[in-house]
């Protein structure tokens, strides 16, 4: 670390920040995901996470994979155990959500619109978050059709010089983990990728679906996926790797936008850990 006494560069301050949280797979209370993991305990500690943050998020969003089933007890569950968070949160579904069922749960998330696929654009302080909604009924993997990205392409060309933020389940990116890009988005990243190029002032893509943080250039600018509160899937990049999921250490992501017009990412991990402990005392370093 940069003792106390050296010559310090400005300090960029916060704007917005932005949470995001992503495949949560909350299933009935007593009941366990894959027949191995109650997900329900994870997704507390996330929120209490949330909640022990020095500076709180603007907004949260959930991409994808919210419950296990789409079941209607599991969105009660849900909500139930995301209620302790104060500031707004946007959803968005992953190919285990039933979106009808996810309107029905959660009536006064009016943006979640009343048919077809779930698309929005919504200001987070300075920032502008614009959702895509690639979840197939039915099936594992995503797609983005051409009413979806004429949409985006619309959306986009009004909020020109506003910092924006996508927001997607399904990564438009190959993982190089190869069982999940097999489910990844089969359809629309080429066109998404050039819709993209032509604003800049799109900031970040923010995606679910992988339990794991990768980041990626992609159309100019960058696209992530995040940790899930709970299990993660396996890092391994053969590209015959068996499905496989881990308990290693969960986490969620945090977007700051800052006085310097910059866009910040910062990975934090679930749970409560020792510290915070200083590094100077009466200016000093401590030896």
């Amino acid at each position: 670390m940069t003792p106390q006494n050296a010559s310090a560069a400005p300090v960029a301050t916060t704007v917005t920040l932005l949470g995001q949280i992503t495949d949560l797979h909350i299933r009935e209370p007593g009941r366990l995901a894959y027949g191995r993991i109650d997900t329900a305990p994870y997704l507390a500690r996330a929120v209490a996470s949330v909640l022990r943050l020095p500076q709180q998020p603007d907004a949260i969003v959930l991409t994808g994979d919210l419950t296990d089933f789409g079941r209607e007890a599991e969105y009660a569950h849900l909500a139930r155990l995301l209620a302790p968070l104060p500031m707004p949160l946007y959803l968005l579904p992953g190919n285990h959500d039933e979106r009808e069922q996810m309107r029905r749960s959660f009536p006064d998330h009016t943006y979640l619109g009343t048919d077809g696929p779930v698309r929005y654009s919504v200001r987070v302080g300075a920032l502008r978050l614009v959702a895509l909604d690639t979840a197939v009924a039915g099936a594992s993997h995503g797609e983005l059709d051409d009413a979806q990205l004429d949409w985006l392409e619309g959306t986009l060309a009004a909020c020109r010089g506003e910092p924006v933020v996508i927001a997607m389940h399904h990564p438009p990116f190959s993982t190089l983990i190869g069982h999940m890009d097999r489910i990844g988005l089969l359809q629309g990243r080429d066109r998404l990728e050039a819709i993209v190029r032509q604003h800049p002032n799109v900031e970040r893509i923010v995606c679910g679906h992988l339990h794991r943080a990768i980041d990626v250039r992609f159309g100019g600018t960058i696209a992530s996926t995040s940790p899930a509160p709970g299990h993660q899937v396996r890092l391994d990049l053969a590209p015959d790797a068996a499905s496989a999921w881990t308990l290693e250490p969960p986490g969620y992501r945090l977007h700051a936008w800052t006085s310097e017009q910059r866009l910040v990412t910062h990975l934090a991990m679930s749970g409560e850990f020792e510290g915070p402990y200083p590094f100077h005392e009466n200016g000093a370093l401590i030896d």
